[in-house]
């Protein structure tokens, strides 16, 4: 379900989504969109309205310190919950912190760079997808079980809203139990709103330089993408919540967040 608001293009609602036991999941849990810099004061209230009370922010470091604090930094009735997805230097892993330069664009520090993979499969994309549950297990589990424990409505960010939130809205939603074919249709969605996504950003000197010699079909979210990433989950792991295991996650952790999005 779109929401539209001023300072976003690709907002949506998962709920209403049906599941595989015949019910749906429940609207007003858990929203999704792109990077929220540009939210207005008419945006953030609208978004309390629908009951917004925590914000997983899947950016990389660089690009929060790259882009600022945003408009719901320090709000008393949000949480806002960062955690990235690409491999970067840790706090407490030995490594010593590199010292880059805020111009300098360290490597998978934004999205869309030309990395290889992790973890490679037949689609390029779907490898990508899979490379953030193998390099960063603990932003998965937590982001996950940010939406479970939030008082309110989760929204999942990051910067066009459809790689790295739709990987973790994708993994939720299969936890909760949404069809398989709702769920790769929530993910295509995207594509919708995909002009609007990729001008947005081409306004910010962080993602502007990056994205202006690439071509539109290169930011499509095809459902064949989306497909592949749970079809291999599948085959390779017996599933989203075998996977999770692996990771730490638990039974309890399942239990709370089908409650949250079913409930």
């Amino acid at each position: 379900m779109w929401i539209e608001l001023e300072g976003l293009a690709n907002l949506r609602d998962v709920g209403g989504m049906p599941t595989s036991f015949g019910g749906e999941i429940t609207a007003g849990r858990l929203l999704r969109s792109d990077n929220l810099q540009a939210l207005t004061q008419d945006d953030i209230d609208r978004l309390l309205r629908l009951g917004l009370s925590d914000v997983v922010d899947l950016r990389s470091e660089y690009e929060v310190e790259s882009e600022g604090p945003g408009p719901l930094a320090n709000h008393p009735q949000v949480q806002i919950h960062q955690h990235s997805l690409f491999r970067e230097w840790r706090e407490g892993v030995g490594e010593e912190k590199p010292d880059t330069r805020p111009e300098e664009l360290p490597d998978e520090a934004l999205p869309w760079v030309d990395l290889a993979p992790s973890v490679r499969v037949d689609h390029p994309v779907a490898s990508f997808y899979l490379s953030y549950l193998v390099d960063r297990p603990d932003s998965i589990v937590a982001s996950l079980r940010h939406i479970g424990e939030a008082d309110g409505a989760t929204l999942v960010h990051c910067a066009a809203g459809k790689d790295r939130t739709g990987t973790v809205v994708a993994l939720a939603l299969s936890v909760a139990g949404a069809d398989r074919e709702a769920i790769v249709a929530d993910y295509a969605a995207s594509t919708e709103r995909m002009e609007a996504i990729v001008e947005r950003l081409l306004g910010s000197r962080t993602y502007a330089e990056n994205l202006r010699d690439r071509p539109m079909s290169s930011h499509i979210t095809h459902p064949e993408t989306m497909q592949t990433f749970l079809t291999y989950v599948d085959g390779e792991y017996g599933g989203v919540e075998p996977l999770l295991a692996r990771m730490g996650w638990t039974d309890a952790d399942s239990d709370r967040l089908r409650a949250k999005l079913r409930g």
